[in-house]
């Protein structure tokens, strides 16, 4: 699946920030300040638990130009996997994560479940492991092993796209030809990479073909997080120009 053309509208669309905020007021100021500066807006653990589905429902009010991603890496039975995407769909989601570790099984149902409307997306290894962490909790294979692998189960399950970090973009687009890659775990460069392992700047993640980059701390904790974003949108932008 070819990428639209490089333009600058187009890698704000492309850019989503994590709401890695501790309440809905944070949120929704955090959402109306950087209107017209991403394109989506990412609702994880910490905020999804502190105010349950009503701050999405909020941000959809306040900034309805933003999409919502909602990260929620689901992995639990299949039943109880396609409950929470049913509830997820009627809020109007674009994106919800499920941990591809889950199988192809549990993947295509909750692909079923999901329907058209609301994009799937498998998280294959996260960002903040590398091998090491990997062993230590039981697994054979590197992330760089792992990540392809099951970005191949989730392209055969249907996923909208997978959650990979941008060290393994080769491998997913060769193990699963255009399924959309999501990249956390980008900062610019000589930015602090806090608690992540596998990193990469916008330019770069964009260049070796990242479909979308999610980006939290470099923008949310910068003293003009507007601007911060818009940095990186120029960076995203570059990146798209040379490859």
């Amino acid at each position: 699946m070819p990428l639209p053309v490089a333009s600058e509208s187009e890698m704000r669309r492309r850019l989503i920030v994590a709401l890695d905020v501790p309440d809905a007021h944070a949120a929704v100021a955090a959402a109306q300040l950087l209107q017209g500066h991403v394109g989506m807006l990412k609702v994880g653990l910490e905020l999804f638990v502190a105010e349950g589905p009503e701050v999405v429902r909020r941000l959809r009010g306040e900034v309805p130009e933003l999409e919502i991603f909602l990260d929620l890496k689901l992995h639990d039975i299949p039943n109880t996997m396609c409950g929470a995407i049913r509830s997820a769909r009627s809020l109007g989601c674009r994106f919800i994560t499920v941990h591809a570790g889950s199988g192809l099984a549990h993947l295509k149902a909750c692909v079923a479940e999901a329907g058209p409307e609301l994009g799937v997306l498998a998280v294959t290894v996260l960002t903040s492991q590398d091998a090491a962490a990997c062993a230590e909790a039981g697994h054979t294979r590197t992330p760089s092993e792992l990540v392809p692998m099951r970005a191949a189960i989730a392209r055969a399950a249907g996923c909208a796209g997978v959650v990979c970090s941008g060290q393994e973009l080769a491998g997913v687009r060769a193990a699963a030809p255009g399924l959309a890659c999501v990249v956390p775990g980008i900062r610019p460069a000589g930015a602090d990479v806090g608690d992540q392992k596998r990193v990469m700047t916008p330019g770069q993640a964009i260049a070796d073909g990242a479909a979308y980059l999610v980006v939290g701390r470099p923008i949310l904790g910068a003293p003009d997080p507007a601007a911060a974003a818009d940095a990186i949108v120029a960076d995203m932008l570059a990146g798209a120009e040379a490859n």
